[in-house]
């Protein structure tokens, strides 16, 4: 993504909200999005995590969403939200030793759409945080517009890009791999570790929320300031 289109996010909400056919997101859209040089210290930020079926957002399903809202001094654990969802397909018997998530839990779940408004009030006005947006923005977007006919768009912050900026790309990584060394893992518990975050349990929805938002506030404090605008991280 560009600059110039990283910075018109607004632009994209006001020409989303005329478009939207679907009430629910017609006033998603309309909430807003929060100004290019609003600094971090001011965003309000929700953390956002899903367990899939797979890994296929053209053909998997959600089937838990946890997300947490946040800003760089608090997490707010008593605003939290998890739901379990039923998905369309069958839970494969690969993917239930992964997240852990069974068929019986799943019997009682809602659809997606049942609680889509609720969802959609939880991040309205907020910066989602995620830990590898091709997850959770494709996923999210596959699944509405599976439902409603049209997707949804919003915009990111995304700590495992934030990671793979010192890790991954860049002159001495590069350098590292043609030495044989083996790359810095980028996964959430592992970015978690350089910063001497604890260990939490892994591909719980919630869990891995509130994950994300403490790692976010660290890569914060390690790298940027509270005067840093948005527009640096967001995607």
């Amino acid at each position: 993504m560009t600059a110039d289109t990283k910075n018109r996010w607004s632009e994209r909400y006001q020409k989303l909200a005329i478009n939207a056919r679907d009430d629910r997101l017609r006033r998603f859209y309309q909430q807003g999005v929060i100004a290019v040089d609003t600094p971090l210290a001011a965003v309000p930020f929700v953390a956002l995590d899903f367990e899939t079926t797979g890994l296929d957002a053209g053909i998997d399903e959600i089937i838990s969403i946890g997300l947490v809202p946040f800003d760089l001094n608090r997490i707010r654990l008593r605003e939290s939200r998890y739901w379990l969802l039923k998905p369309k397909r069958e839970l494969t018997e690969s993917s239930v030793p992964f997240h852990g998530i069974t068929h019986s839990q799943l019997d009682d779940a809602p659809d997606l759409n049942q609680i889509l408004d609720a969802v959609l009030d939880e991040i309205a006005g907020r910066i989602v945080v995620v830990h590898y947006r091709y997850i959770e923005r494709e996923f999210f977007d596959a699944a509405v517009k599976r439902r409603l006919g049209e997707g949804i768009c919003f915009p990111v912050v995304d700590t495992m890009e934030q990671e793979a900026m010192l890790y991954r790309r860049g002159i001495v990584s590069r350098v590292k791999r043609l030495t044989g060394f083996k790359p810095e893992s980028i996964r959430l518990g592992d970015s978690r570790l350089r910063y001497n975050l604890p260990h939490y349990g892994q591909h719980h929805a919630l869990t891995d929320a509130v994950a994300t938002a403490e790692l976010l506030q660290a890569q914060i404090r390690h790298r940027y300031s509270d005067t840093t605008p948005i527009s640096d991280l967001w995607i």
